[in-house]
């Protein structure tokens, strides 16, 4: 099974696991794929704990981390970097937080202590911020590809990134994104078709997937967006990608830290139960429908604004959404893609890695023998 991409990481599978919990990117890299880490939600301070924890125990395996540098967003050229999130909040019209908050109010989810809160609204989205994360990032010789998960990266980014040696790649939902990414000299592109969790572009993978790998060839494609299983990957990897990178598969494994009612959520949904959805990013996002969705699509209702004044409207719903996911079930932020479908049990994400693994065999072994040329 072996690809370009995974010699050039020293890794056994092509299998690329997306996730924000540590314990997951250690068990899917022991397992003989690579862990990425999403990085948006930490400090610099917090991700150097999340990073020493995955370094005592992949041993010497290779992993990853993902940062988000938004190629643009409402305003960026026209403010302040250091008062970035003031500013923000200046320009959220009041009528758009009064009624996210009486969304919240309406489903009895608590408000948080005010000793307890933290300001966090812009915290992963700016250049500066994952500058400091990459900072943490670089120092940890166990992780090998940064991925920036919107947009591409800054010319000093690419450069400081694969001066230290390490593989840059990014995320694109068109040939326009990717071809962006080639241009800039990625080394990896990861390709995700519409029915892929978080930000989406409107074209499904099977159609978008060979679109960009001829565009971008010989720039190594992973397939994201609907990949839940080794026949899945098996059909990436005939159209031509080097790996497959998956997400929603890894919401439900026994490692992930996922609150229970949450975790019920997700075993509980199908293949249609999500929507692609403005109302907590500004920027399409591939989500569970559920109230808070529904009220932000209602003819009668604001519209969403777009990132990232979206997102410091919804800030406080992500937040006691965390704090408290059983009274916010209805109205948490549940982003995942399509796939959710195939996910009905809770199992070790090594299991999970070792039944794709057996699945592109048997797939592959299949095509092999009742096709004839």
């Amino acid at each position: 099974m072996h690809t370009e991409i995974c010699d050039k990481l020293g890794i056994e599978f092509p299998i690329f696991a997306f996730t924000h919990c540590r314990d997951v990117v250690a068990a899917v890299t022991n397992a003989g794929g690579i862990g990425v880490l999403g990085a948006i939600g930490f400090t610099p301070e917090q991700l150097e704990v999340e990073l020493t924890w995955i370094d005592e125990h992949v041993g010497d395996k290779p992993y990853g981390v993902d940062i988000v540098i938004p190629a643009k967003y409402e305003g960026m050229d026209e403010m302040d970097p250091d008062k970035l999130e003031a500013q923000i909040r200046g320009l959220v019209p009041p009528q758009h937080k009064d009624f996210a908050m009486k969304i919240l109010a309406d489903h009895g989810v608590p408000e948080i202590p005010e000793a307890e809160r933290t300001s966090n609204g812009m915290i992963g989205w700016t250049a500066a911020h994952a500058a400091g994360l990459l900072t943490v990032a670089l120092a940890h010789p166990n992780v090998k590809l940064i991925a920036n998960a919107l947009g591409t990266p800054p010319p000093d980014v690419v450069e400081r990134v694969q001066s230290a040696g390490l593989l840059i790649g990014a995320l694109a939902g068109s040939v326009k994104h990717a071809l962006n990414h080639k241009a800039a000299g990625l080394d990896f592109i990861i390709c995700q078709g519409s029915e892929g969790g978080g930000h989406t572009g409107d074209v499904g993978s099977i159609v978008l997937w060979p679109e960009v790998i001829e565009a971008v060839s010989p720039i190594p494609v992973l397939a994201a967006g609907g990949v839940g299983s080794g026949k899945q990957m098996a059909a990436a990897m005939a159209l031509g990608a080097q790996g497959v990178w998956s997400g929603t598969l890894w919401l439900t494994v026994e490692e992930a830290d996922i609150p229970p009612k949450q975790m019920e959520t997700y075993l509980a949904a199908s293949s249609r139960d999500t929507v692609r959805s403005r109302s907590f990013t500004g920027k399409p996002c591939r989500m569970l429908r559920n109230d808070w969705t529904d009220a932000w699509e209602a003819e009668d209702t604001p519209d969403p604004l777009p990132m990232p004044l979206q997102m410091m409207v919804a800030i406080e719903a992500v937040s006691r959404g965390h704090r408290y996911p059983e009274q916010a079930r209805d109205v948490n932020f549940n982003p995942c893609g399509q796939v959710i479908g195939r996910a009905t049990t809770v199992r070790k994400a090594k299991d999970v890695v070792f039944s794709m693994v057996e699945e592109f065999i048997e797939a592959s072994e299949r095509l092999q023998s009742e096709v004839t040329v």
